[in-house]
């Protein structure tokens, strides 16, 4: 696995007049180190999501990933179902992405996304691994609370 050294950072729908509240914290959870994103989902105000997201690179720019089959995470949830959403130089618009689901289950557990695997998502563009830049989880969709950590992150080969 190439491990990634992310810089976390929280997003919320109040980017957009959305109310949904939450933050990012660096705790030890089940015995590892991880960072956690906590929060209250809304949808009120068109809302609906918290995530946590970073740059593959400082600069935005395009990492290639190609030569790695997907994303693979060490995660610690609340049995809850959460989103990966990946960005590349294709998307042109903030709610343009690549994404795939997983379930967050309560005990650590490392999970897969496999490029192949991505939706797209209000864009006609297949995901192309030679320009990723952004990587993020989400709680999204419908009102709940939410707390998801993650442990490691990194690109894996199926090799």
């Amino acid at each position: 696995m190439n491990q990634l050294a992310p810089k976390w950072e929280f997003v919320s729908d109040n980017v957009m007049g959305g109310v949904s509240s939450g933050c990012i914290a660096d705790e030890i959870v089940g015995g590892c180190d991880a960072t956690v994103l906590r929060g209250t989902v809304s949808l009120e105000n068109n809302g609906g999501f918290i995530q946590m997201a970073f740059d593959l690179h400082q600069s935005g720019a395009d990492v290639d990933a190609s030569a790695w089959d997907g994303i693979e995470m060490d995660v610690y949830g609340d049995g809850g179902t959460y989103d990966v959403r990946l960005r590349t130089a294709q998307l042109t618009r903030p709610w343009q992405s690549f994404r795939a689901d997983f379930v967050g289950e309560p005990h650590w557990q490392k999970v897969k996304i496999p490029f192949s695997s991505l939706v797209s998502h209000r864009v006609e563009a297949i995901f192309d691994p030679t320009c990723l830049r952004r990587i993020g989880i989400l709680a999204i969709g419908r009102e709940r609370d939410a707390c998801v950590a993650v442990s490691n992150i990194g690109l894996y080969s199926a090799n």
